[in-house]
């Protein structure tokens, strides 16, 4: 760690939400830590909190911090000795169809379309239902200097949007929406697939993928990712 980084972790304060019901285990109750949204993280800063398990969600970086529960732990795919499995080659096989760009900028109605689509079919569950433009563009379309945006078409047509941000180690995987009547397609991995492309495209070392939670079925699939570290005790593991 650098003297500058130091100095400027040491300026970093936390604050904690207050306790709120848990977005992914039924009857938990979760508090949250995040970082002062006032102050100005720089690359470098934002990089190493990532190392530290830390997550961004729009101009929140936040890390989980639930008392009696350590269910979310940070999990991140080494990109060089990533092997995909047989269902993920199946995978980029069904997608090679699809045009990938990367942008700094998006067109707003285009995506927010898209999103809203997503969340109404897929996620109606969830605390980000029902949809909005403002809650859009305050969670994924306020980016930061290290945020791109992956682009999936087919024929023109925008059928998956990836927001990530561009860490000195790697790629954050911020998130992930998909027209919801393109099941076979597998959209949400296959973009995770192309961030660890670009990952080593760019000789960059991990795809930082957020929290997996053992009994929840939404963030099983990260399991599926080999090798597959953790952030556990305060160290990052390979459990293989």
């Amino acid at each position: 760690m650098t003297r500058d980084i130091s100095s400027d972790l040491k300026k970093i304060r936390l604050y904690l939400t207050e306790s709120h019901p848990c977005s992914y285990l039924e009857d938990r109750e979760a508090v949250t830590a995040f970082v002062d949204p006032k102050l100005q993280i720089s690359g470098d800063v934002y990089s190493h909190l990532s190392l530290l398990g830390f997550r961004r969600s729009g101009e929140y970086v936040y890390k989980p911090h639930c008392l009696s529960c350590k269910a979310c732990i940070p999990a991140r795919v080494p990109a060089a000795t990533f092997k995909p499995n047989r269902s993920q080659r199946r995978c980029m096989r069904k997608n090679t169809d699809l045009v990938v760009t990367s942008t700094d900028t998006i067109d707003l109605t285009e995506h927010y379309a898209l999103y809203e689509r997503y969340i109404d079919q897929r996620h109606s569950d969830g605390d980000m239902y029902p949809p909005s433009l403002k809650q859009f563009q305050t969670f994924l379309g306020s980016a930061w200097d290290c945020t791109r945006y992956l682009e999936f078409r087919h024929e023109g047509s925008l059928v998956c949007g990836a927001v990530i941000d561009w860490l000195s180690s790697g790629l954050s995987a911020i998130y992930t929406y998909f027209d919801p009547e393109l099941n076979d397609r597998s959209l949400g991995i296959y973009a995770i697939l192309k961030q660890i492309e670009l990952t080593r495209e760019y000789q960059l070392d991990y795809v930082y993928l957020g929290y997996w939670i053992r009994d929840s079925e939404k963030m099983r699939y990260k399991s599926d990712f080999h090798p597959l570290e953790l952030y556990l005790d305060n160290k990052w593991l390979n459990v293989g």
